[in-house]
């Protein structure tokens, strides 16, 4: 019999929109993986989490399940430990590390059954939309990607959290909700360590896939983290690349070597000297080289965060390299906490 596999491990360390989400609303969730349960012809499911609260199991225990067995599971507090893959090979009794691709969970998944696996912010969104029906559901948000977000506000603002907007909102006002203005925004992170960074201009994106797409950015887990006016882009980025070399899970070339060849020749040229401009050459060449190659997503999420801060702090980036770093290369960090940042 097909499994569901319910996805509440946040491994981005800026994320905070789950754990928020379970422990406001964990009914709405329990209620989307029973509906995924039904339509799927399952009798097992699975809630991953981290950390999972006393409140959840509390929850769990009083909750119509409708016949559906659903077993909370705790995850190791690891970047790709949230990945699907990495999930199912946790629920079958194995270590939390992605798996190469074919087969797909859905083909072949937790001990060899066909597994759906999605997201917690999902699992609300289907309970949602059978509590209010189609067109009531489809009445909020972006009509192409209806309904609401949880985004995780972080980095330099005045209120950071989480906050549910409409769909299509413009990056700019879901901002707003964390209490930063225009004036407050030098660039923005978008969907976390492996997204992209957006200009202080992309405010006006809407929060869409497609949207965020289309201006170079990433919706991912829902991730805005502000950047503020001075500080060095670049250097974040630096840091932000470490970390994620030192999260690879060590079982394919592009992560076991290309990312922290990635993070230390980014390093490099960020730092200027005679070596600097062959190092950003390097850099290019790796970032093209590992994106589709790894396992798992995980080296594509490092070459986009890499080539983004590369396009969008290019003015920035010469001056590094010839030596002339910006007034914030050496500030302290704004978006890597100093539990992340290890270097």
């Amino acid at each position: 019999r097909p499994v569901v596999v319910a996805n509440g491990a946040e491994g981005e360390p800026l994320s905070r929109k789950d754990a928020t989400l379970l422990a406001a609303a964990p009914d709405l969730v329990l209620d989307g993986i029973v509906l995924a349960a039904q339509a799927v012809g399952a009798r097992r499911a699975y809630l991953c989490v981290h950390h999972p609260a006393p409140a959840l199991a509390g929850a769990l225990a009083a909750h119509d399940l409708g016949g559906v067995r659903v077993e909370l599971v705790g995850t190791p507090d690891r970047y790709v430990a949230g990945e699907e893959s990495a999930l199912v090979r946790l629920v079958s009794g194995g270590p939390a590390l992605p798996t190469s691709r074919p087969p797909r969970p859905d083909q072949r998944g937790v001990r060899g059954a066909p597994t759906v696996v999605l997201n917690v912010e999902t699992l609300a969104g289907v309970a949602l939309a059978a509590r209010l029906g189609p067109a009531a559901y489809r009445s909020v948000g972006d009509p192409a990607e209806p309904g609401t977000l949880l985004v995780t506000v972080a980095g330099a603002v005045p209120a950071p959290g989480v906050v549910e907007v409409p769909t299509g909102t413009p990056v700019g006002a879901a901002l707003a909700l964390a209490g930063a203005g225009p004036e407050q925004v030098g660039a923005v992170l978008t969907g976390g360590y492996g997204g992209a960074w957006l200009p202080a201009g992309g405010v006006d994106a809407p929060l869409t896939h497609a949207g965020l797409r289309a201006a170079g950015g990433v919706l991912g887990p829902g991730i805005l983290a502000v950047l503020p006016p001075g500080a060095c882009g670049l250097a974040e980025t630096v840091r932000v690349a470490r970390y994620l070399a030192a999260q690879s899970a060590g079982q394919c070339g592009p992560c076991l070597f290309g990312l922290p060849d990635i993070a230390a020749g980014l390093a490099a040229a960020v730092a200027g000297g005679p070596d600097a401009p062959a190092a950003l050459d390097a850099v290019r060449r790796w970032t093209a080289a590992v994106a589709g190659r790894g396992a798992c997503r995980h080296p594509d999420g490092a070459a986009r965060l890499v080539g983004s801060a590369l396009r969008v702090f290019a003015d920035d980036l010469t001056r590094h390299v010839l030596g002339r770093p910006c007034a914030g290369a050496h500030a302290a960090p704004v978006l890597v906490p100093s539990t992340v940042d290890k270097d």
